[in-house]
């Protein structure tokens, strides 16, 4: 009697013990009791305009209105932030479609499942920009000369390339190009470490403004106008695996985008909170882009044949297979 009283005790603590799990989620504090695979989330970011929505998806809540806990992680560009979701340390990362596509054509161990779109180029959102007293004038002059960018073989450089094109000039991936982030590219052109660098906004207005560096090239026109620039992605595995979780990113992020893309001001308000040494006067008066609330798999298919045309892959790219399912 007693024996059968302890064993109906033990099935009611286990049954309780079971509920709770499912109701509180595991013990690594990531399952959601909303339905969502996962509550918390690591995203991979840039101190750059392009993403803007994040810092306002996170100051409106958003992200917490769809049961995610978002913890930011700033990475130098897109190429930085591919191995930290291949390791798992990133979940979610922002990344220029160049990075993402090269590496989940030539990397078999990489698959990358674009889940948003970020941002498209605008006139003068990426230019070429040289110090005020360079002898430098034209993208032509810069032939053999060593330029910054992020990061190789990415978006910076293809937009390089393909100004520098129809000029009769061809620049080398590993010979006239630097990595240097961002917010360091003012100090790289004033060391002369560098001869010209490709800045993304804020930094270009900034540079102009404290430094009076000299625009020699708009990179975001010509065929790389309205081009698509970066956006979110996460590796295939993840995207299977947490279908609710991605969903949940996606809807946040593409109100986010929509309030970005619907007022201006939003997004100059927010860039100082985020981008080093940016203030108000600079977030006024620089160069905006556009912010997609949905992916265009035609627009982005451009980005893949020019990466053909520039050698970043061997054969054409169809952009559709990199695509994961919309929320």
């Amino acid at each position: 009697m007693f024996a059968s009283h302890s064993r109906a005790a033990f099935a009611g603590v286990l049954a309780l013990t079971v509920a709770l799990s499912t109701a509180c989620g595991d013990s690594d504090g990531k399952t959601s009791a909303n339905g969502l695979e996962e509550s918390q989330i690591t995203l991979g970011t840039m101190t750059v305009a392009d993403t803007a929505p994040v810092q306002i998806a996170l100051s409106k809540g958003l992200f917490k209105a769809e049961g995610l806990t978002v913890k930011t992680q700033v990475i130098q560009g897109g190429a930085a932030g591919i191995p930290l979701l291949k390791s798992g340390r990133l979940d979610f990362s922002f990344g220029n479609y160049v990075s993402l596509l090269t590496a989940g054509t030539k990397d078999p161990g990489f698959k990358p499942k674009i889940v948003a779109e970020g941002f498209r180029a605008a006139s003068k959102t990426h230019t070429l920009m040289v110090r005020g007293d360079s002898p430098y004038r034209t993208i032509k002059d810069l032939a053999g000369k060593k330029i910054a960018v992020n990061t190789k073989r990415n978006v910076s450089t293809m937009l390089v390339r393909a100004a520098a094109e129809p000029q009769g000039v061809a620049f080398d991936e590993d010979k006239n190009f630097v990595e240097v982030a961002p917010p360091a590219m003012e100090q790289a052109l004033k060391s002369k470490s560098v001869d010209a660098v490709q800045a993304i906004e804020p930094f270009g207005t900034q540079m102009s403004a404290s430094m009076g560096a000299r625009m020699v090239a708009d990179l975001s026109t010509g065929q790389a106008a309205d081009l698509p620039i970066a956006g979110y992605a996460v590796t295939e595995k993840y995207a299977e695996e947490n279908p609710k979780t991605v969903a949940a990113f996606q809807r946040a992020l593409q109100k986010a985008q929509g309030m970005a893309a619907a007022d201006q001001k939003a997004v100059q308000t927010i860039l100082p909170s985020y981008a080093k040494g940016i203030d108000a006067k600079v977030a006024g008066s620089m160069s905006y882009g556009t912010y997609p609330t949905s992916i265009d798999a035609a627009k982005l298919q451009r980005v893949a044949d020019l990466m053909k045309e520039f050698g970043y892959v061997d054969k054409v790219v169809d952009v559709k297979t990199f695509l994961a399912s919309t929320s």
